[in-house]
């Protein structure tokens, strides 16, 4: 179990690739964390990452794993290694930050979160973008009866897939990956936030092209084989009793990214792209023919609140928002997903995700709130 520690959390960062710049962008301007490590399999990459943001300590997992003064692993490895990576941070004493998705199946994802409560540590998970002002303020227009109790949800991403632009893309269409792993998390975690748990899925699926192309970088025209399937739909039902409609596509020609409208009895709600921290907001109320613009309050800082929220959480002693158990509800249901394309039918999702309390406004991602005892 950690020894309890005073001031800011040092943190420390497995994965220099392409996500990591987007943590580091702002873990590094959070006065409540101190980015202590970079750390990758590959020293260079770990090397030149540190250098990019003055981080002082990089090398391989061995340097951010026995850093003393590291509390917060941000496991920023590709989906097949989440699970070995988070694992290995547990049983060195650390809580865990790990971007989406949790695991690649329920039994490594159980274990983990079994291995995590015996040791005394936390675990999050991407996403982190609910805790944005986009969706809290659209959580906070739902909790106040903005659209009366929530009914039905339609979301929808659709893309012509990533590999016209990612430098390696291969690894988004192998298992853990594809539309469904990949973008499903942001989808699927907004609307637990507002229906609360899943209870039970149906989907179908298929693939278009057994090949990609990478289009461009230093890999282009490469091919690669495609693993999953390409195109997803799926319906869910909650255990409140209501239902939603969902696509993830990497097929359409036409992107149309971040399609999320909730339905209640008196109204409807477009939310901002659940893959964002802010964005437009439009409520029409029953009787009503034109969409009412609402502006959104709160922080917006990017990909990282998820560790501050859990940094503060730890020296607080209250729970953080976005828990492992929720990260694994998610998982659950994407597996579901998966075997109701296989099954043709309804597969029950056994988990259950605990509520997460709502980000007050005012919460200021910038201000110092963990300041050093004085001697």
């Amino acid at each position: 179990m950690p020894v309890a520690k005073n001031g800011p959390v040092g943190v420390a960062v497995i994965g220099a690739g392409n996500i990591s710049k987007q943590y580091l962008d702002h873990l590094t301007t959070f006065p409540d964390v101190k980015v202590l490590v970079i750390a990758d399999l590959f020293e260079e990459a770990a090397a030149a990452r540190a250098a990019e943001y003055g981080i002082e300590t990089s090398g391989g997992v061995a340097a951010a794993l026995d850093h003393h003064d590291v509390e917060i692993i941000v496991n920023l490895t590709i989906p097949a290694a989440h699970v070995e990576v988070a694992a290995t941070a547990v049983r060195a004493g650390k809580h865990v930050w790990t971007e989406k998705p949790f695991s690649l199946d329920r039994e490594s994802g159980l274990g983990l979160l079994k291995q995590a409560q015996a040791a005394g540590v936390r675990l999050g998970c991407a996403p982190d973008t609910f805790l944005g002002a986009g969706l809290q303020t659209a959580r906070r227009l739902i909790d106040d009866g903005a659209i009366g109790t929530p009914q039905t949800a339609l979301t929808m991403f659709q893309s012509p897939g990533p590999e016209s632009w990612h430098p390696n893309p291969a690894f988004l269409f192998q298992a853990g990956a594809g539309p469904l792993f990949d973008m499903a998390p942001y989808y699927l975690t907004t609307l637990v936030q507002t229906f609360g748990p899943i209870a039970k899925v149906a989907a179908v699926g298929n693939t278009a092209f057994p090949t990609r192309t990478i289009g461009s970088g230093p890999k282009e025209g490469e091919v690669f084989d495609v693993e999953v399937p390409t195109h997803v739909s799926a319906i869910a039902t909650f255990s409140s009793g209501a239902s939603s409609h969902s696509v993830f596509s990497f097929e359409s020609p036409r992107a149309r990214m971040g399609f999320v409208e909730i339905t209640g009895i008196e109204g409807t709600i477009s939310l901002p792209d659940p893959n964002n921290f802010d964005g437009d907001i439009l409520l029409c109320k029953r009787g009503e023919e034109d969409w009412t613009s609402i502006p959104c309050e709160g922080p917006a800082d990017g990909r990282g609140l998820g560790v501050l929220d859990m940094a503060r959480a730890i020296r607080a002693g209250v729970p953080h928002r976005a828990t492992g158990e929720l990260a694994y509800h998610v998982l659950d249901a994407m597996v579901s997903i998966t075997e109701s394309v296989e099954s043709g039918e309804f597969v029950h999702v056994a988990s259950t995700a605990p509520a997460s309390t709502p980000v007050p406004v005012d919460w200021n991602p910038t201000e110092a709130t963990l300041q050093e005892p004085l001697s």
